[in-house]
């Protein structure tokens, strides 16, 4: 089992959050965030990372539902 994260480039502003938090699973690359993969192992910090996005641009999926951010 995998999860699919995805960050939008057009929604991130680049705050770097998720590369201070989680940098084994993602990169500033520029002005916007990359994920480092896009289907991961299953792990609670890409929630914790999803969650804490300020412009709220990561989502990650369970076989194509959206878990994070979190509601």
């Amino acid at each position: 089992m995998s999860w699919q994260v995805e960050v939008d480039e057009h929604t991130c502003i680049g705050s770097g959050m998720c590369a201070a938090l989680a940098p084994e699973w993602f990169s500033l690359d520029g002005e916007h965030a990359t994920p480092v993969a896009t289907e991961v192992e299953p792990h609670e910090i890409l929630l914790d990372v999803a969650d804490s996005c300020p412009a709220m641009a990561i989502s990650v999926s369970d076989g194509g539902t959206e878990i994070g951010p979190r509601p």
